[in-house]
């Protein structure tokens, strides 16, 4: 179920990404070159992802067809309605954890968060804010959804504390940019080769 949500959502806004990619792009290049600023291509690629998770997130929870109505302050009311194993309980509750863990990574990576309180701050304004505007456009407001996502948003800040931990105690050649270009550069090969293989033209690779 949630597979097939992520799918709906970028079908959904592939147009404005396409869109809104290029110009973005394109526009951040000719700023680098004409102020003859260093290029590193991770760190524009960690930008980028972050615009197209931010987009997707928008999609996900403005879709008046993927939510209820009514309002919920209850804490763990609706957490523990669901059985376990259900798909429910998958896409309501690991759903709204795991889509705000991109949201705590990339933030923390973005201030440089040193500790946790910064990331429930930024996440609690967050996820309130969502719930807040669900309410007006004819959406549910769950106070389960928001300790979810502020739960999904500190395992977040954990994960960039957890690689920047290793990333020190690896030898030099290891911390070196060319190596995460690298890494970068092969999860865009593989993110292509997916999507033209669901596209239908797998044959191109």
């Amino acid at each position: 179920m949630i597979e097939n949500t992520v799918i709906k959502t970028l079908n959904s806004i592939w147009p404005m990404l396409t869109i809104f990619l290029v110009i973005l792009v394109s526009v951040r290049i000719a700023y680098l070159f004409i102020n003859k600023e260093k290029f590193v291509f991770y760190k524009e690629f960690l930008a980028l992802l972050f615009i197209i998770y931010g987009l997707m997130l928008f999609e996900l929870v403005t879709n008046r067809d993927l939510g209820g109505s009514g309002i919920n302050l209850i804490p763990l009311k609706e957490i523990l309605r669901y059985d376990f194993k259900s798909e429910l309980f998958k896409y309501n509750v690991i759903g709204n954890l795991v889509m705000f863990l991109p949201f705590g990574y990339f933030v923390s990576h973005y201030i440089k968060a040193k500790k946790v309180s910064h990331i429930f701050v930024l996440t609690a304004i967050a996820s309130l804010t969502i719930e807040l505007v669900q309410l007006q456009i004819g959406r549910a407001f769950d106070i389960d959804d928001v300790l979810l996502n502020i739960v999904g948003g500190i395992c977040g800040f954990l994960l960039y504390i957890g690689l920047n931990a290793i990333k020190k105690h690896l030898p030099a050649i290891f911390q070196k940019d060319i190596l995460y270009n690298i890494i970068c550069g092969l999860i865009i090969i593989a993110i292509a080769y997916f999507t033209f293989k669901y596209k239908g033209l797998g044959w191109l690779f």
